[in-house]
């Protein structure tokens, strides 16, 4: 059976976090009607000497609590600053959720841009 992409929502923008030591949400995904994909972008070309993030994925497998799926770190100004975040295949009840902290330094701003698809049937 033809799998096609039934929808596609789009996010961008950029993340503030309010202060050091705040974990401040970039994007959260919830339940969808069927199978989805999400992948996306982050920027961190806004750090400096002395500043520091960390990056936490989390999934609900169960729909309901969030568990850990990954964290990536990074401090000063980076070589490569854009962190891409590959496509995680998710089941319709699953729920998706990416975090920023920054934990010193100058609070700065981070540029994002995800895709979701949700899969559907022809």
């Amino acid at each position: 059976m033809p799998v096609i992409v039934k929808k596609l929502e789009k996010y961008q923008d950029t993340v503030t976090p309010p202060g050091l030591n705040e974990e401040t949400t970039i994007i959260v995904v919830t339940p969808q009607e069927n199978v989805y994909l999400v992948e996306g972008y982050l920027d961190l070309g806004n750090l400096d000497v002395g500043d520091a993030v960390v990056i936490t994925e989390y999934v609900a497998v169960d729909g309901v609590n969030y568990r850990v799926f990954g964290t990536a770190g990074a401090q000063g100004p980076q070589a490569e600053p854009v962190l891409r975040f590959h496509t995680k295949t998710l089941h319709p009840l699953m729920k998706y959720k990416l975090t920023l902290t920054q934990t010193s330094g100058t609070v700065r701003s981070f540029p994002y841009a995800f895709i979701v698809e949700v899969l559907g049937e022809l």
